[in-house]
């Protein structure tokens, strides 16, 4: 997938932390910066699996100071390693399905195990 994002967002980059007030991106110096978005993105953003990820994400600064991410279909979030760029889905190896938040497998409800993909360069 390439690049996408919506006219006027912001670029964040940072470590994914889980603070007991929900996730956030240990961004430079930006700080801690808590993280929200549509369900399927913050239940992508809670998966344990990504703590402590370097997180590129796309979306705008809140009035709170929060960062709301860009919406799970918009494709606004990567893992980033070694300056390579990585989407993230999650794959059910009994039923071949992909899908871009964890969870049980909508078909044989087994978990679902997390990809990383190389994405493209933006």
């Amino acid at each position: 997938m390439g690049f996408s994002a919506e006219p006027g967002s912001q670029r964040l980059q940072g470590r994914l932390e889980m603070p007991a007030d929900g996730p956030a991106l240990r961004a430079g110096d930006k700080g801690l910066v808590q993280l929200t978005g549509d369900g399927p993105t913050l239940a992508l953003l809670n998966d344990g699996r990504l703590r402590g990820e370097t997180l590129e994400v796309l979306g705008e600064f809140e009035s709170n100071g929060w960062f709301r991410v860009g919406p799970i279909h918009s494709k606004s979030l990567w893992v980033t390693r070694e300056g390579r760029r990585f989407s993230v889905s999650y794959w059910c190896a009994v039923c071949s399905i992909r899908t871009y938040s964890p969870g049980k497998c909508w078909c044989c409800q087994e978990e679902t195990e997390l990809e990383l993909l190389k994405a493209e360069a933006p």
